[in-house]
């Protein structure tokens, strides 16, 4: 029986699985390579051993490997039950030389999605995510554009990733004006020791009611206990030829001190606790997990099965707490009932 968990998706009635299948590592072409380079067989290992797991949820994009990791998951998909899937993708990254192949423009919205569903092979997407912010393209035409492919019914929900507070406050806001189809999740980096989310994303979307899919939840692998102060690692790691995301390794030392001693008192593995961590946060929905190797997708899907103690809490939200910074150290003191003399 499964131990896996079911969260709503944002304001909808959507239930998708705590932990969400990342594709990243299908494939690996130019500079993905980094990340991964996975087969079809292995990937259609990885998906099906996913499945059974109990993840419903699946992410990839148009820019992973420039299609081909779409392609992969379509094939490792092939003769499964369409709606027992929730498959994401995402659009807004250049996909060619050609000039207008990139972007939020209805021009390039509409070709991306006819060519993301011929390559997942489906006839619909659950959730079509913008994959940045396009500072070129107006919003309106944007949000327009993704709410037609609502109502065509080749979406059925819309997301965004890697935008600012105001970006997605502003998104949200003009989509209530004009009753389009409304940003139901962020996609975004967050991590114990990257906790920048926080300051303004975590308020806003509890406010919003906008679910959160975290990206990166081991910061590049940095968080997984096998990386050393002065930078010494497996070789062959990602975090080992591509130092991605910007992390405090300094602050993040300090979380993997903590983490270690957490993850011996649950008797558990490092990154086990990192994902843990992340899945007692309230404002998270799904964390998306990747792997290269089996063993590493096995790991991960253990982190379902921990309950962290208030104690263990404490500690590593106390080694990993922001710096305080304005406003949010007024708020709190205004929050008191104080204001300033």
């Amino acid at each position: 029986m499964s131990n896996m968990k079911y969260r709503l998706l944002g304001r909808t009635g959507l239930l998708v699985s705590e932990l969400c299948l990342g594709t990243m590592t299908f494939f690996g072409k130019g500079f993905w390579e980094v990340v991964g380079k996975q087969g079809q067989d292995l990937a259609n290992e990885i998906v099906a051993r996913s499945l059974d797991a109990g993840i419903n949820f699946i992410d990839t994009a148009n820019v992973y490997s420039f299609g081909e990791s779409e392609t992969m998951l379509g094939k490792a998909l092939a003769g499964r039950l369409r709606d027992e899937v929730i498959i994401a993708t995402k659009v807004r990254s250049r996909m060619s030389d050609e000039v207008n192949n990139v972007g939020l423009s209805r021009h390039q919205i509409m070709r991306s999605v006819e060519a993301s569903l011929k390559r997942l092979n489906t006839d619909y997407i659950d959730l079509y995510q913008i994959h940045g912010f396009d500072p070129v393209t107006p919003l309106d035409e944007t949000l327009r554009a993704l709410d037609d492919l609502v109502h065509q019914g080749k979406v059925r929900y819309i997301g965004a990733s890697n935008l600012a507070a105001w970006q997605l406050m502003k998104a949200l806001a003009y989509s209530e004006q004009h009753q389009l189809a409304r940003f139901e999740s962020l996609q975004a980096y967050y991590t114990i020791a990257g906790r920048d989310l926080e300051r303004e994303l975590v308020p806003l979307v509890q406010d919003q009611q906008v679910g959160v899919m975290v990206w990166s939840p081991l910061a590049g692998g940095l968080l997984t206990g096998k990386f050393d102060r002065e930078g010494n690692g497996p070789e062959g790691t990602r975090r080992a030829s591509f130092d991605f995301p910007p992390v405090n390794k300094e602050r993040a030392f300090d979380c993997v001190d903590v983490m270690r001693e957490v993850a011996e008192e649950q008797g558990v593995s490092v990154p086990q606790i990192a994902l843990a961590w992340l899945l007692h946060q309230s404002a998270v929905t799904s964390v998306i997990i990747g792997a290269k190797r089996m063993e590493q997708l096995e790991d991960n899907l253990n982190a379902v099965t921990i309950s962290l103690t208030a104690d263990q809490l404490q500690r590593l939200d106390a080694v990993s707490q922001l710096p305080p910074e304005y406003p949010q150290w007024m708020l709190a003191r205004q929050a008191g009932g104080r204001l300033p003399e």
